[in-house]
């Protein structure tokens, strides 16, 4: 098993602790974004609580593309120990420092076993997106040597593992295999006994499989622009929010948050000072568990990654937004929840709004289904509480066979 002690003791602090210690932090950046010469977001001031953090705006890629495009190359957000400049799909441009553990992956390395015996294959990109950088951070930050190996050349990423006895892998869940395979058909033993994934599903046959072979394989949920969200860790139960971050589930197209258990859309807060998002978007879905890790650390737990939230489809030629579903909803104080099917009748679409209600009358929702979404639809009344509650605003069960 993997080393059960702590990567430090933020990880088993108290929740009243975490709460001071973060709402202190957050109004530090706060303050530095609205101190910058070309800042993005008014000074709104000290938050009383993290409660408080509902009432900032939500910033969404699309938005953050569009103050990067006006006042490149951050969009206006102060950054500082600036060392590395990546570009993601958008484009989208992050900064990276090469101060201790900048995007705080070590704490995942370290829950997973790595240390200063281990030689790491990071087999996560380098070129010009930040993932390879992101591990190679972590595994400084727990002592580890690193062999910068990327992706591709399986054979050559064969022949390295058994010269240099790499005995850590970091990548994508799925290319570990592809190495593994190609060492028992070159006739040659690796040493891999621990992996640290990411970028993609971690099934539970293939886990198995890496478990059969005496590997131990966890999974950690980052992004470029945030580094580390949460991760896993030796209990295996949900993934640990990581300590450098303020995580928010809401319903999607809202800022609103849901309560535990419900699937909503992860909004990320993050405390590195060195790049101050607040309220940022993944457009990642998941759902907060219950209770406290069997493995002793304090910090809420969420269920990982659970789709996209990003819902948006288009109806009869036109797009329908999760916004504009929750702008449904609040028009009418009655209504709790909404949720719309895209379906087909024929060659046409159709559209069905289910409304949790107290109300009888479908009519009496007519006109502001149509002013708001655009669109006429058949409406269907609901109890409250009576609605799936797996974070979809938008349905499409169209098929195009």
């Amino acid at each position: 098993m993997p080393d059960t002690t702590y990567f430090d003791d933020l990880e088993t602090r108290s929740a009243d602790a975490r709460a001071v210690q973060q709402l202190a932090a957050v109004n530090e950046q706060i303050a530095r974004v609205a101190a910058a010469a070309d800042s993005c977001l008014p000074d709104v001031g000290n938050l009383k609580t993290l409660d408080d953090l509902r009432t900032l705006p939500i910033l969404r890629k699309s938005e953050l593309a569009k103050w990067q495009a006006e006042r490149p190359p951050f969009g206006g957000i102060p950054v500082s120990n600036l060392a590395h400049v990546f570009q993601s799909p958008g484009p989208i441009y992050e900064p990276g420092g090469i101060s201790h553990d900048w995007w705080r992956m070590g704490r995942f390395l370290h829950a997973v076993g790595f240390g200063a015996d281990d030689i790491v294959q990071n087999c996560f990109g380098y070129h010009l997106t930040p993932a390879g950088m992101i591990f190679e951070s972590g595994a400084r930050a727990v002592g580890a040597a690193v062999l910068p190996a990327g992706t591709g050349q399986t054979e050559l990423q064969v022949t390295a593992a058994r010269d240099i006895g790499t005995t850590a892998y970091a990548g994508t869940p799925d290319y570990l295999k592809v190495i593994l395979d190609k060492a028992d058909e070159m006739g040659v033993a690796l040493k891999f006994s621990k992996a640290a994934v990411g970028g993609g599903a971690l099934f539970p046959s293939l886990r198995q499989e890496y478990a059969d072979r005496g590997i131990i394989c966890m999974q950690s949920y980052a992004t470029a622009d945030l580094g580390n969200i949460a991760y896993e860790t030796p209990a295996l139960e949900g993934m640990v929010v990581d300590e450098g971050v303020i995580v928010e589930i809401v319903t999607p197209g809202t800022g609103d948050p849901v309560p535990e258990g419900e699937v909503g859309e992860v909004i990320v807060t993050s405390l590195n000072p060195d790049y101050p998002l607040i309220r940022f978007a993944t457009g990642d879905m998941s759902a907060v568990l219950s209770g406290q890790s069997p493995c002793g650390r304090t910090n809420v737990r969420i269920k990982g990654w659970m789709g996209r939230a990003d819902q948006t489809t288009k109806i009869k030629g036109m797009f329908v937004r999760p916004e504009q579903v929750a702008a449904l909803v609040a028009k009418h104080p009655e209504v709790t929840r909404a949720r719309v099917i895209a379906g087909r009748d024929g060659q046409q679409d159709t559209m069905l709004v289910q409304l949790e209600t107290t109300s009888d009358s479908a009519e009496a929702y007519a006109g502001s289904i149509t002013d708001t979404l655009k669109l006429k639809g058949t409406v269907e009344l609901h109890a409250p509480d009576s609605l799936p509650k797996d974070g979809l605003v938008i349905e499409d069960q169209r098929t195009y066979d």
